[in-house]
This record gives C-alpha cells, sequence and structure tokens, in this order.
C-alpha cells in the first residue's frame, strides 16, 4: 500500500481550507491571543478503522509548521470509542482554525475504511477481492481509494487511463460485443499501448461472444443473479479473470463470492458513506 501523494493535492487543500477561513476566522480573533499556545487531542468518538492520520499530519504542518504531532494510532488500525489517535500542540488559534478541515478529511476517510474492512471481512478466505469504483468525491479520489485499501479492500483502475472497460454504452455505440474488443484492440496496437481490457456482459448471450471473441483480460458479470453468476463462472473456467457487479451488498456479497469470481466491485465504499465520529478536543493551553 502505497502512502499518498499529499504534496501534489496542495492546491487541493489550501483552497479548501481558504473556503473556510474566507477573509480571517473571526472567533479565533475575537478572543484568542496569538501568543496562546495549546493542545488538544483526536478523539475517537465510535469503533471503526482509522483513515487519514498521515494526511492530518500533513495539514497541520502545512497550515502551521511550528504545530507539533504526536502520533498514538496508525492508519488501517481498529479503533473504539475513547481511543486518542493524536494529539497536537501549538499556537491555540491555528489549532481551532484548522480543526474542521481535518476532521472533515479524516472523518470520511475513515468511514470508509470502516466499511471496507466490514466487506473485506464478509469475503475473507474466499479468494475473491473487493474492488472500489470510480464513484468517488471529484478531487479526491486518492485519498478515497487510499482509505478502502486501509480498510483491507482493492483498487479498480484509478481513472480512465489506466484501464479499459467496455461497458454497456460502448458496446451498444460500438455495434456490438464483437466489434468493441476487435476495435479496441486495433486501437491498442496502432498505439502502442498495454493495457488491460475488461468487458461488461449483461446476459448470457453476450457472454457466449466474449467467450467465442476472446481477446479481453477480464469479464464483468452485470447484475447476474447468484444462480446466474455460477453458472457463468463455471462456463468460463478460469479462461479469463471474472468480476460481479450491479447492486452487491452485504447480505449478498458473501453469497457471490462462493461462486468463486475472482472479484466484486462495490460502489458503496465510496458513494454511500457514513462518517466516522471523530472529535478534536482541546486538552490544556490558554
Amino acid at each position: 500500500m502505497m502512502l499518498p501523494d499529499f504534496q501534489s493535492l496542495n492546491d487541493h487543500f489550501v483552497h479548501a481550507l481558504q473556503e473556510d477561513l474566507g477573509d480571517a476566522d473571526h472567533s479565533v480573533a475575537a478572543c484568542i491571543d496569538p501568543k496562546y499556545q495549546g493542545k488538544a487531542h483526536l478523539l475517537v468518538k465510535e469503533a471503526g478503522v482509522i483513515a487519514g492520520v498521515a494526511l492530518a499530519r500533513h495539514l497541520f504542518g502545512l497550515f502551521d509548521p511550528q504545530i507539533v504531532f504526536e502520533q498514538h494510532i496508525a492508519d488501517g488500525q481498529e479503533v473504539r470509542k475513547g481511543d486518542i489517535v493524536f494529539v497536537v500542540s501549538g499556537p491555540s488559534g491555528k489549532l481551532l482554525s484548522i480543526e474542521r478541515l481535518v476532521l472533515n478529511y479524516m472523518q470520511r476517510l475513515s468511514g470508509i475504511a470502516s466499511q471496507s474492512r466490514v466487506y473485506a471481512e464478509a469475503v475473507k478466505g474466499t479468494g475473491t477481492q473487493i474492488l472500489d469504483t470510480r464513484k468517488t468525491t471529484p478531487g479526491l479520489r486518492i485519498l478515497e481509494k487510499w482509505a478502502v485499501q486501509l480498510g483491507g479492500c482493492s483498487n479498480h483502475r484509478m481513472g480512465l487511463y489506466d484501464m479499459i472497460m467496455l461497458k454497456d454504452n460502448h458496446i451498444d455505440f460500438c455495434g456490438s460485443v464483437a466489434q468493441a474488443i476487435r476495435t479496441t484492440r486495433a486501437y491498442l496496437k496502432k498505439h502502442g499501448l498495454e493495457l488491460k481490457i475488461e468487458i461488461e456482459v449483461r446476459n448470457e448471450e453476450e457472454l457466449e461472444a466474449v467467450l467465442s471473441e476472446g481477446g479481453v483480460d477480464r469479464i464483468m458479470l452485470d447484475n447476474f443473479s447468484i444462480q446466474q453468476t455460477k453458472a457463468s463462472i463455471e462456463r468460463i473456467a478460469g479462461r479469463f479473470e471474472t468480476e460481479s457487479s450491479g447492486g452487491i451488498d452485504l447480505k449478498t456479497v458473501a453469497d457471490y463470492a462462493a461462486c468463486g469470481v475472482d472479484y466484486i466491485s462495490v460502489g458503496a465504499l465510496t458513494h454511500q458513506i457514513g462518517s466516522l465520529d471523530l472529535s478534536l478536543k482541546a486538552i490544556e493551553g490558554k
């Protein structure tokens, strides 16, 4: 698991902070002397998986290098109510001004990591990997996919550039399954590209067309029932990687994994998330 390049997102972070600060943090300016020094800790208020500790360290340092960051719990660890994740100390006003920005990132990322851990545990021992999708917050994809990894699931493609996925609309616009595969392979050859090809199939007829044509790396079984998935996996017989997608949730994910599918993609890992309850609390200072 690679740590995201936070430096590459600094423009985004600065914009997010400016969105909050405007011309000044008048609440701080009204009652906090710039000379005041304080200390605060990140308090966990519900059980889950923590994500964004390394990001918090970066954000505090970016906002004010005088802030000292003391980590107690690492990213990806399970936490319980009452745990202290880190302690920060420095100018009291600065700690208050950046508090909400840090919490907004960490609460969402920890919610994603916590949900991912539940899905990963649901298929543990099956050999099936749970994948995220491109259903992410614009501008935050690299962070949200990092949180998915921290929770124990895996990343699908990062964007439109690092893997070819021929979905229903591609096939319909192109004319047929076979035509979509052939034109894609010709495109890759013409441009000297080495990208994996995944193709979505909506029914058994499209599956048979892919098996007849070949030329892909992975077949996505879209909105197949559990019974259809099991039969399709037997029909594919290991000739291609397989992925299930479409409406799969915690009630059904283990049953789909039991069919022998290699991957299950779950958009809900990132786009239907409740934030983990965290709070930055002052513990000393003036």
